[in-house]
């Protein structure tokens, strides 16, 4: 793709992710979509197939900068408590940024429930972070940093939490203190997992 299409597409894609974050995929058309993004309905469908396939896209595209930021938290940790502390810190920025994509993950949830394909790929990465986290908790048992504890029952913990945090942040939007609940929760929880190391 072209340097001036890959900006064309880009913009189409951020212009599409405020309307969906602002009115809902179901009341957000192409036409809309087009106007704010000052795109003919042609230039729109030369670089999706259709509205679906920009809201997965969307999706895609927020999983992978998630998965960058906790694979660069755990490369430049010296420890597991050390790399899930950093992970909470990477959610909780995203929490306080004005563009945080709060509303978006929510309407993606909403969207899985009537529609079973966004559901499948909404429903794969929730099972991939936890399967992560509970590979992440045991390697910090392994290492002596987190206590003995089944890292499975630990890892559900950990992502409920996480789930639950995200929630409550959209139902304060305005709030500031969502971010710092998050890094106490993480907090307060490592303290329960600390190992003979920590």
């Amino acid at each position: 793709m072209s340097p001036g299409r890959q900006e064309t597409h880009q913009h189409i894609l951020i212009v599409a992710q405020k309307l969906f974050a602002a009115g809902g995929y179901d009341a957000t058309g192409v036409a809309e979509i087009c106007l704010q993004a000052g795109v003919s309905k042609g230039a729109f469908y030369h670089h999706f197939a259709s509205k679906h396939a920009l809201f997965l896209e969307l999706l895609d595209g927020w999983l992978a900068s998630l998965d960058a930021g906790f694979a660069r938290a755990e490369r430049q940790a010296d420890d597991v408590p050390t790399a899930l502390r950093q992970m909470a810190d990477l959610v909780a920025a995203g929490i306080r940024r004005p563009e945080a994509q709060l509303p978006m993950m929510l309407e993606f949830w909403a969207q899985a429930q009537r529609d079973p394909a966004i559901w499948q790929r909404a429903v794969e990465p929730y099972r991939k972070y936890q399967a992560y986290f509970e590979q992440l908790i045991a390697q910090g048992v392994e290492t002596g940093t987190i206590r003995p504890v089944p890292p499975r029952v630990a890892a559900i913990m950990l992502t409920s939490m996480a789930v639950g945090l995200l929630m409550q942040a959209q139902f304060a939007p305005d709030s500031n203190e969502w971010g710092e609940a998050m890094r106490a929760t993480v907090e307060l929880f490592l303290e329960g997992l600390a190992g003979s190391q920590a």
